[in-house]
């Protein structure tokens, strides 16, 4: 007689090819679903160090107010300038001391050693921005002519205020036109030395720094953060953010073909419009625009969403919106023109 089995006989397990396809496409919804998650909290990490790195700057300027009774120049000399800017002379106040031991300072930037020029220093660089300037190490050859470039990145910019003339300063200008523009109203200008008592708006209510998005480098490409030139000539602050916005920007005829212009953002050491300063001429985030000869309107921007941070002269950091309202703005960027300033 056979003997009969009391244990039951076990299929093989395994998935089907349907249940597998619904494992992967549960799977890929979730990754779907974590991955804006994950690039929010990097961003929001960037985000923070990027306005962190605002107060370390407001912290240097305020100690270097305190050594020198005054704010640095936003750049030195007459109608020929040095070009060194305010990021030169607040390096020791932010342990870069080695570094500013090594700057001429009886040089232009472009006689400067090619390894200070091209010194990447974090408290410059706001990691949200990628780094999108590249090139070949900087050098200067035995004329005084530098090539190479572009230098070590900056995405802070000193604020020159809202009045176009890029020196600040009519006097010293060369053409009549310029010598009957209005000077410079923000707190740092060519030889300037202002003072916290002589910012009579408050140091609560006046710019220091802001953001500024680094360029494409690159005359035959149009990005929004470029420095354009309409080829116009703009008497008012007003009618320079007309003539800006009234342009055709993927037009390439308003390129500027010139590396100092092109590589926006760079290098750190140079006292100029597309490196190191901006005005309160249009809101954060709108264009760029210079117009030669020596007017001009560089303009906060950042690669955070909705407006740009803020170094105030107290040293707080504001969020300011790019919905800002434009006389509010420019009331931000003056130091002593009595505004009365709205919410911002």
């Amino acid at each position: 007689m056979q003997a009969v089995s009391h244990f039951p006989r076990h299929r093989k397990s395994g998935f089907t090819l349907i249940e597998l396809l619904v494992v992967i496409a549960i799977i890929a919804v979730l990754i779907a679903l974590l991955l804006p998650a994950v690039q929010q909290a990097r961003e929001a990490a960037r985000r923070t160090q990027c306005k962190n790195n605002l107060k370390q700057l407001g912290l240097a300027l305020h100690n270097y107010h305190d050594v020198y009774g005054t704010f640095p120049p936003g750049n030195t000399g007459g109608a020929v300038f040095s070009g060194l800017s305010v990021h030169a002379r607040i390096l020791p106040f932010i342990d870069q001391a080695p570094l500013y031991s090594r700057i001429d300072w009886s040089q232009a930037y472009t006689r400067q050693l090619a390894d200070v020029v091209d010194a990447q220093i974090p408290a410059f660089q706001c990691p949200s921005d990628p780094n999108r300037l590249s090139g070949p190490a900087w050098s200067v050859d035995a004329a005084g002519t530098r090539t190479g470039g572009p230098g070590g990145r900056n995405n802070y910019y000193y604020n020159q205020g809202v009045q176009i003339l890029f020196s600040g300063v009519p006097s010293i200008e060369t053409t009549a036109t310029n010598q009957a523009m209005p000077a410079a109203d923000g707190v740092f200008a060519r030889n300037s030395s202002y003072r916290l008592r002589d910012i009579t708006d408050g140091s609560s209510n006046t710019a220091l720094f802001s953001e500024k998005k680094s360029g494409d480098g690159s005359a035959t490409v149009s990005s929004p953060e470029d420095t354009f030139q309409p080829g116009t000539y703009p008497a008012t602050p007003d009618e320079a953010l007309q003539q800006c916005r009234a342009i055709d920007t993927s037009n390439l005829a308003f390129q500027r073909v010139d590396p100092s212009v092109q590589n926006v953002g760079a290098p750190w050491i140079y006292s100029y419009h597309s490196s190191t300063i901006y005005w309160h001429t249009a809101p954060p985030n709108d264009r760029s625009c210079m117009y030669p000869p020596g007017r001009i309107m560089t303009t906060a921007s950042s690669r955070h969403t909705g407006g740009v941070h803020t170094l105030l002269c107290d040293g707080t950091v504001r969020f300011v919106s790019q919905n800002v309202d434009l006389g509010v703005w420019r009331s931000i960027g003056t130091r002593a023109s009595g505004e009365v300033i709205g919410e911002f």
